[in-house]
């Protein structure tokens, strides 16, 4: 059985996850809006993982017998300073959900949950990804911001990952 604490936050990881879909799906409009074809389909993409992330917690948490406790989703961000903008805050944004997720795991440690703590190991793996790619991106700005050809062609990489 879990704990009511961890169950609760993991129904606050739920609308957490939603809410990184909504970022993601908001970064992929602007991305269309200004002509990053391939940053749109990418972010698309990404919003749509997220969406899998929730169901997972959502499936655990009935599978284990809790309650899914859906809450309201706040609107995201709309407007962008451009296109490394989108990449530096989807890095921020990922190193938050990371910390979260390791909240997560200190909660199921110290709950003794080992049902808890085998299933966010996969979450941790996931996050490790998740940065490491952003933090590719990131790194790959500094060679091109300001240069709309390299901004294409870095579009057009990323594009290729979606």
């Amino acid at each position: 059985m879990l704990s009511k604490r961890l169950v609760d936050a993991i129904n606050d990881q739920i609308n957490y996850e939603l809410e990184s879909s909504y970022l993601y799906l908001s970064m992929s409009a602007y991305a269309e809006a200004t002509d990053y074809l391939g940053s749109a389909a990418f972010f698309k993409k990404q919003a749509q993982e997220e969406v899998g992330h929730a169901m997972k917690f959502f499936g655990f948490l009935n599978e284990t017998g809790n309650r899914v406790l859906l809450a309201g989703i706040k609107g995201p961000e709309v407007e962008f300073e451009g296109f490394g903008d989108l990449y530096r805050k989807a890095l921020e944004h990922e190193k938050t959900v990371t910390a979260r997720i390791h909240n997560l795991v200190d909660i199921a440690a110290e709950d003794k949950s080992h049902e808890a703590s085998s299933f966010l190991r996969w979450y941790v793996d996931e996050q490790v990804e998740e940065e490491a790619t952003f933090n590719m991106i990131v790194g790959k700005l500094k060679f091109v911001e300001g240069s709309k050809q390299g901004e294409y062609l870095l579009d057009k990489e990323i594009g290729s990952r979606a």
